[in-house]
């Protein structure tokens, strides 16, 4: 004999194994972890003070 099958139910767990799948997709192509997001953000910051501290005066005034 067969097994009964509940059509809607296997048409949601087959959904709810699709969103698992592209779930797991994701957090490989964008996952981050916590130290990687802190370096990340430190060494920006740290660029952004080189660049700061190398501008030149938009005036073109000199301080005296």
């Amino acid at each position: 004999m067969a097994d009964i099958v509940n059509l809607r139910q296997a048409r949601k767990q087959k959904a709810r194994d699709e969103k698992t799948r592209v779930a797991e997709q994701n957090r490989a192509l964008h996952g981050r972890s916590k130290a990687e997001k802190h370096r990340d953000r430190l060494n920006a910051d740290k660029a952004e003070k080189f660049v700061a501290g190398h501008r030149l005066d938009p005036s073109g005034k000199d301080k005296q």
